[in-house]
């Protein structure tokens, strides 16, 4: 049953739809605050809800006891509150990214690595961003959107239907095509018009051209498919990431130089690669990457399930 079905089906759905609009006009009024009061409410919000989301609190201290075993619980605590500031701040940050002004938004970015988009852009094959989830990742497609031809991007149809026209609407914005994540034909079809497409392969990936990639030395199913895309569709391949200062006085965003040598004949060394300058830039915002994920699921046996309730007993 398609999940829109099953979502209409559930008795709660009149409910749930109302708080998804609700938050719709929520994001619409907020925008117009200062940033730095939307800011500083989020960052308070999003650390009240860590003592009340306590799934998504397991998750975030699975990931991080993983990837940073030498780190001191107390560090480790503090870096969990940390991210759940930055997850409230991304609510914002998407509002503004969605409905804010650009203008204002274009004032707080620093851009580095402008000219490496400009010379792929100029070979006429298109440009991949090769990207990841971070907490702040959409108050940036503002200011991305006037450097490309054209920018495209892919997305996960949410569960809560509304949510997603809300998501579409916003994104659009400053998009000029949207596509579902698996639509790669699609994808094709865009850079051969000579399109930026942002492309976001970081989180757990079981399906075909998947791999055991090494994340922070643990492994974890990664999709591999950029090397083939790449090869396909002649497209330069850019790393692109971005983060919030630390001082909250504004946003940088790297476009990386492309990887030598890429594509290859191995895409998984391709992909570990590329999941290492990924770490490298983990490391500059550590609590501003996207914890809340469950990065290592899906793992074939005899790797454990890290999120299991019997794997912390």
């Amino acid at each position: 049953m398609p999940a829109e079905a099953t979502f209409y089906s559930s008795k709660l759905a009149p409910f749930r739809l109302l708080i998804v609009w609700l938050f719709y006009l929520w994001m619409r009024t907020i925008v117009l605050l200062p940033f730095s009061w939307q800011l500083g409410a989020a960052k308070w919000a999003g650390r009240l809800s860590r003592g009340l989301l306590a799934k998504r609190r397991r998750v975030v201290d699975r990931n991080l006891e993983a990837c940073f075993p030498t780190l001191g619980a107390e560090q480790r605590e503090a870096l969990a509150v940390a991210h759940f500031e930055a997850l409230g701040a991304s609510i914002v940050e998407m509002a503004m990214g969605w409905f804010g002004s650009a203008d204002k938004i274009r004032r707080l970015v620093r851009v580095e690595g402008r000219q490496h988009l400009e010379q792929a852009l100029q070979k006429g094959s298109g440009v991949i961003l090769y990207s990841a989830h971070f907490t702040s990742f959409e108050i940036f497609f503002p200011v991305l959107a006037p450097m490309c031809t054209r920018l495209c991007g892919m997305y996960k149809v949410q569960r809560n239907p509304a949510m997603t026209k809300i998501m579409t609407r916003g994104r659009l914005r400053n998009f000029d095509r949207l596509f579902d994540k698996d639509s790669v034909r699609e994808m094709l079809r865009e850079l051969a018009a000579n399109s930026v497409v942002w492309y976001a392969t970081d989180q757990s990936y079981s399906h075909k051209g998947s791999a055991l990639i090494p994340f922070f030395n643990v492994p974890a199913m990664t999709n591999t498919s950029i090397t083939r895309i790449a090869k396909i569709s002649g497209a330069t391949v850019l790393p692109y990431y971005c983060r919030r200062l630390a001082d909250d006085s504004g946003y940088v965003m790297t476009i990386g130089a492309p990887l030598s040598g890429f594509p290859s004949e191995d895409a998984e060394n391709d992909t570990r690669r590329f999941t290492a300058q990924l770490e490298n830039y983990i490391l500059t915002c550590p609590e501003q990457y996207w914890w809340v994920h469950q990065r290592f699921k899906g793992r074939p046996a005899p790797l454990p399930d890290l999120y299991s309730t019997s794997a912390h007993e």
